[in-house]
């Protein structure tokens, strides 16, 4: 295994943002609105890891993959969310896709 480097990340960090670049996907390098963004995935963990692994402890890897697999989907389809009016995510999501 090749020992990491700043300049094997840099490469790495290319690599990414051409790939991401490719696919229309922006990438904000100076920083600004990294926290918002990092707030939610924090919730998002926190609420995987509050509802779900804890409450459902799996007796191994494949059980585990499963059932996050799972709650995800529920959490994308199924569950409301105060933050966007008590909608469910992924209606939400298709709502803003047509008007775009």
């Amino acid at each position: 295994m090749e020992k990491l480097s700043k300049r094997n990340s840099s490469k790495t960090n290319l690599f990414f943002t051409k790939a991401s670049r490719d696919r229309d996907i922006k990438i904000s390098m100076n920083g600004k609105g990294r926290a918002m963004g990092n707030i939610f995935i924090e919730w998002f963990w926190r609420e995987l890891k509050y509802e779900h692994v804890y409450l459902n402890p799996a007796n191994g890897g494949i059980e585990l993959y499963e059932g996050i697999r799972k709650h995800i989907l529920f959490y994308s389809t199924q569950r409301c969310h105060t933050s966007i009016n008590n909608l469910i995510r992924d209606s939400c999501f298709n709502q803003l896709k047509a008007v775009c």
